[in-house]
């Protein structure tokens, strides 16, 4: 009964006031970059400045998209392209991998998944150099596939979707595949992919927005008439004089598109997440 009681009880003023403040703390950049965004050249140095939103938004806006060394529906498209094709790849290969982690029995396994869990120990930049060299000598500097092959697959998703497997696939599953006569890969899309779909969900997400975001490979092998979009938005400062209303008008073009990938997939999201936790 006491444990019915307190499932069912709500959450007090403190724990709504804590998460208020959180949402007040995360939310507030968003609306800095819309007020400065907003405004005109000024707007950001004005001790008096206003803290409702100005009407120059659609003018600074015109000014990063017919900016011509932005190439900005260029570098929209390529980010469009880049984050695409980098989330479905670590998706599919990240759940076939954590599938095999998970409910696999072969020579090696742990070692091998110690190896991969140990390489996100290794920072990023320290491969940048050598990544650079391949790349150049594969022609590909400048090109949009030196941006998306080194992003195919990620061993944080590999160890997260070898977690999640590993707990809310029921080994029963896999066993009755085999049974009914399945092949090794029918398993893994008929049984192993629908049961991790709220997980691969998140990480779709999570790559998105990193990928979407990316600005430091990108800037250094992609050239300036073709690049991404936060490659692009740093071309929108001058060498004497840095208009912030313009280029924080550029910052919210560019989270515009997340911020509708959210509106469209959050609550298919959560409900993902929520179905899968209630199965487990």
């Amino acid at each position: 009964m006491n444990r019915r009681r307190g499932l069912g009880n709500r959450p007090g003023f403190l724990a709504y006031g804590f998460l208020s403040a959180i949402l007040l703390g995360s939310a507030f950049p968003l609306y800095w970059t819309v007020l400065i965004g907003s405004g005109d050249a000024y707007t950001i140095n004005d001790p008096n400045m206003s803290w409702i939103p100005g009407g120059n938004f659609i003018d600074n806006a015109l000014t990063v998209i017919n900016n011509q060394s932005v190439h900005f529906w260029r570098a929209l498209g390529n980010s469009i392209l880049v984050s695409t094709v980098v989330s479905a790849s670590v998706v599919f290969f990240s759940t076939l991998a954590g599938y095999s982690f998970a409910k696999l029995r072969f020579r090696g396994k742990r070692a091998l998944l110690v190896f991969v869990i140990a390489t996100m120990a290794v920072p990023v930049h320290l491969g940048v150099v050598p990544l650079f060299i391949v790349m150049s000598r594969l022609g590909w500097a400048g090109s949009i596939g030196a941006v998306i092959v080194p992003g195919l697959v990620s061993a944080f998703g590999v160890f997260w979707m070898t977690q999640y497997l590993s707990q809310a696939l029921p080994d029963e599953l896999v066993e009755a595949g085999r049974i009914d006569g399945a092949s090794m890969f029918q398993t893994f899309w008929y049984i192993g992919l629908p049961a991790a779909r709220p997980a691969a969900a998140m990480l779709a997400l999570f790559i998105f927005i990193a990928t979407w975001t990316n600005f430091f490979w990108p800037f250094i092998v992609l050239d300036r008439q073709n690049p991404t979009l936060p490659v692009a938005l740093q071309l929108l400062q001058g060498s004497f004089f840095v208009d912030y209303s313009v280029v924080l008008a550029g910052v919210m073009l560019a989270t515009i598109p997340l911020l509708v990938l959210f509106a469209f997939v959050g609550r298919h999201l959560v409900a993902g997440i929520m179905q899968g936790a209630v199965k487990g």
